[in-house]
């Protein structure tokens, strides 16, 4: 296969699946394997194209994200919002610090651990559309900073390929008392400094194998990301609103299973 083509199909799974909760990195590993594609320089071109889904948050929330910013010297609410998000990265970003090349060499290997993980996940997703407790806030951005951090440390769960770290995020968040389209669009907000974090030290840690026709394989797959990716977040928060978590539950159960029942006939 063409790595053109390639590039297009990863670009796809990435936008399409970066913030919903079926695990990105899940769909992309189980994608490239099912291609053909070795490990390399592939699996940095998986982290890498997750600039153009951060760009899309980015583009869809820069009106909301600039006021913030322009407000910090003078608004109580703005600088609450961005040391919220602030807190909420510092438990995922310490951990994949410390433990980034055994994530990528041993857990992002192993397809078997992936697809138990969504079908766990999706488990989690289908009794937590039925059993969530009451929500007691509303607004993504007035999140007490209690609450901010414990989204945070359930995104470290997100370190294991095919848990999905918006999966994690707004399940975390609907658990401890967050209306679930807010606990989805803070995790927008948490994914932008979260996925930046994760590209620089990608980029920094393969930059010698970056060469010219890599950069333009890595940007066709970025372009069609933030297509995608656009198109995925401006409906989320209302198909969230409208339908809850299940669907999301049972596909990743149905792409776990068909993993498994493939790694069995060998």
């Amino acid at each position: 296969m063409s790595d053109w083509i390639a590039a297009v199909i990863l670009g796809l799974v990435e936008g399409l699946t970066e913030f919903i909760p079926v695990s990105s990195t899940g769909h992309l590993l189980l994608t490239k394997k099912a291609l053909g594609l070795p490990s390399g320089f592939w699996d940095t071109f998986s982290v890498m194209i997750q600039l153009g889904a951060i760009l899309a948050v980015v583009a869809i929330y820069f009106q909301r994200l600039w006021g913030v910013f322009l407000r910090l010297p003078h608004d109580p609410q703005a600088r609450w919002f961005a040391a919220s998000v602030v807190i909420s990265v510092i438990p995922s970003m310490a951990v994949a610090f410390v433990a980034h090349d055994f994530i990528k060499t041993v857990l992002f290997e192993s397809i078997g651990l992936i697809c138990v993980m969504l079908i766990l996940g999706g488990v989690v997703l289908l009794m937590v559309d039925r059993w969530a407790p009451r929500p007691k806030e509303h607004d993504a951005m007035q999140l007490s900073f209690k609450r901010a951090l414990g989204i945070g440390l359930c995104q470290i769960l997100a370190m294991i390929p095919g848990v999905s770290r918006s999966g994690a995020t707004i399940v975390g968040g609907v658990f401890i008392g967050i209306d679930r389209r807010a606990a989805a669009e803070f995790s927008f907000f948490m994914a932008i400094p979260t996925m930046l974090g994760a590209f620089v030290l990608d980029f920094w840690e393969n930059r010698d194998v970056l060469t010219g026709e890599n950069l333009g394989v890595i940007a066709v797959g970025f372009v069609v990301s933030f297509i995608a990716g656009l198109v995925v977040v401006k409906t989320m928060l209302d198909f969230i609103s409208r339908f809850g978590l299940a669907a999301f539950g049972w596909w990743r159960i149905a792409v776990g299973a068909a993993g498994l029942a493939i790694l069995a006939l060998g």
